[in-house]
């Protein structure tokens, strides 16, 4: 089997860096994303190019968004302009609101960052098309998780909010470099567009989220008693001795809305 490897790059662990290098999987991930002409395709953490090439080929040109120089060097050099639009920079802090919309987001992201990262894209769902990303299994798992099982929280929550999601497949640590000791999975998500129930106050719903499982094992009547008191709990319909992980989404989102009329 050949692979794509290092070129003569040093991983920098603080970038979480750990480069695709199979070729079986480069093309499983892009024929899921079944990129074409004219999409508006971004992809975060190029890296290596692994999947960049791939994706270009296809769909002509991309943005890509990159924080480490040396590899936004090497992209700068190897793909010319009017097929890559590069953007220097720490996806964590971009603002995708820069540029056109019905973005299709791609990416393996690091795992070190890869909640933040997921919090952060979420905010821009109403210019996004579509999401596909490589993650940490356990990652995948807490997204796609569902109420009252040990994956659900806080992450869970905030994006199915959102998002449909659907875990496509595993990607085993070979299949990378350096070799992760984790399993990764690749997931796609979807905005929910007319589907997402309406959330009065942003703030507030993910105030309430965050203190619904900052501590797993408080009854939400001890997690939100800064935010609200038993008789509010009690008029949303929700128990005040329920813990968080047993509230389904559309429970966080009325008693989100019923708080943000009192």
């Amino acid at each position: 089997m050949t692979a794509i490897g290092h070129a003569g790059h040093s991983t920098r662990r603080r970038f979480g860096q750990n480069f695709l290098v199979d070729p079986h999987y480069v093309e499983r991930i892009v024929d899921a994303i079944s990129p074409q002409p004219g999409d508006q395709l971004v992809e975060i953490g190029p890296g290596l190019a692994a999947l960049t090439r791939s994706l270009i080929e296809r769909a002509h040109h991309i943005t890509a968004v990159e924080i480490d120089r040396d590899l936004a060097a090497r992209l700068a050099t190897d793909f010319p302009p009017e097929r890559l639009t590069l953007i220097v920079a720490d996806a964590l802090a971009f603002d995708f609101s820069t540029l056109q919309p019905a973005l299709r987001i791609v990416g393996n992201l690091p795992y070190n960052i890869s909640s933040p990262l997921l919090f952060h894209i979420a905010q821009y769902e109403a210019r996004v098309r579509d999401v596909h990303v490589m993650l940490q299994r356990e990652v995948v798992a807490r997204m796609t998780a569902q109420p009252a099982t040990p994956d659900y929280g806080r992450l869970s929550v905030m994006l199915q909010v959102r998002f449909a999601i659907t875990r496509l497949f595993t990607v085993p640590p070979g299949a990378f470099r350096p070799i992760p000791k984790i399993d990764s999975a690749l997931a796609r998500l979807v905005p929910l567009r007319d589907a997402k129930p309406l959330i009065a106050d942003e703030a507030l719903f993910a105030r309430i989220v965050a203190a619904a499982f900052g501590q797993r094992r408080k009854t939400l009547r001890n997690a939100l008693s800064g935010i609200c008191d038993e008789p509010a709990l009690r008029g949303a319909g929700i128990d005040p001795g329920a813990r968080g992980e047993t509230l389904a989404v559309t429970d966080f989102v009325r008693l989100g809305n019923r708080l943000s009329q009192r």
